[in-house]
């Protein structure tokens, strides 16, 4: 049996960005694809709980979680987020303004991705988006505009429309070869 792609969905870790996520989440359930978040609340939240609960997925919700900063591997508290099926845990601190520092999970979120979709968030998803550009991965920001994700990187295209976010991930996705 073919291994599923692996679609990174990266957001603001506070804001749910309903009904945007929920949207996003439930598509790539239907996609056959296993989904991909930080493993926290907000938008990861938002994005796990769609995808988890649409009937017929084949895909596993799949957390990749910080460490509380002392370095350890237990979890930030609120991590994992009820919704995520596999959690992987790090000894990876730092997130924010601190995402593409090399003890950030994000270059694993980013890395383990096959595409990665940014819905609105803040300093640690421009820095997500910072570090898809560095390791060229297929990345599109799944937003009304660019404005809802402070710097994010000029090599990241914008789609504003759910129908061309479809179109891009799709095209991305034909592209892999698992």
């Amino acid at each position: 049996m073919a291994q599923l792609p692996i679609v990174g969905v990266m957001g603001s870790g506070t804001d749910a960005h309903e009904p945007r996520a929920q949207q996003v989440g439930s598509w790539l359930a239907t996609e056959g694809v296993h989904l991909l978040t930080g493993g926290g609340g907000g938008v990861m939240a938002s994005v796990s709980r769609a995808f988890h609960e649409t009937p017929g997925r084949r895909g596993l919700v799949i957390g990749v979680l910080p460490s509380r900063p002392s370095a350890s591997s237990e979890p930030k508290p609120g991590y994992p987020n009820p919704w995520v099926e596999i959690p992987i845990y790090t000894h990876l601190p730092f997130s924010g303004e601190r995402g593409t520092d090399p003890l950030s999970r994000n270059h694993i979120n980013v890395l383990t991705s096959d595409v990665v979709i940014f819905l609105p968030g803040a300093a640690g998803t421009a820095s997500e988006a910072e570090l898809a550009v560095s390791y060229q991965r297929p990345a599109v920001a799944y937003l009304a505009s660019r404005s809802e994700i402070p710097d994010l990187a000029p090599g990241v295209p914008v789609a504003s429309s759910f129908d061309e976010l479809q179109r891009i991930v799709r095209a991305a996705l034909s592209r892999v070869a698992r």
